[in-house]
């Protein structure tokens, strides 16, 4: 089993449609949505985002970082919530967002999340992310 973050992303166009649909009714169908991710075993964490104009950008692109309000200008895609799921496969986890009910015009970016073992063990701050892991019980 690998873990791999879904990335839903849509436009400014995709946005307006969602905020015309029934709100009653985008519940009902994520929520459905999301029992079948729980009922099958896959589902780590979710979680969608707030507004991207109450959001900020921390910028490294000068010398110093500079802090901007949202929203982000130039942006064509926003990020709106994420997914994580423990499935067998990239395509076990494209099956799923295949089925995920989302607007037209939306978008699953899906990026496999490593695992810590994936990295050099004889690290010393791999070893503290390690211990700090088994102290709060996020394996």
């Amino acid at each position: 089993m690998a873990k791999y973050m879904l990335i839903m992303r849509s436009s400014d166009e995709v946005a307006s449609k969602f905020a015309e649909a029934d709100f009653a009714d985008l519940l009902d169908a994520m929520g459905k949505f999301n029992d079948e991710l729980i009922r099958a075993g896959v589902l780590l964490a979710a979680e969608g985002l707030d507004d991207p104009s109450t959001g900020v950008v921390v910028d490294f692109t000068g010398e110093s970082p500079v802090v901007s309000d949202g929203p982000y200008g130039e942006t064509k895609e926003l990020f709106n919530g994420f997914y994580i799921l423990d499935v067998a496969s990239q395509q076990e986890a494209v099956e799923w967002a295949k089925r995920a009910p989302y607007t037209e015009g939306t978008k699953t970016e899906i990026r496999r999340v490593p695992s810590i073992d994936e990295f050099p063990q004889d690290n010393v701050w791999i070893q503290k992310e390690r211990a700090w892991r088994d102290q709060t019980g996020q394996l």
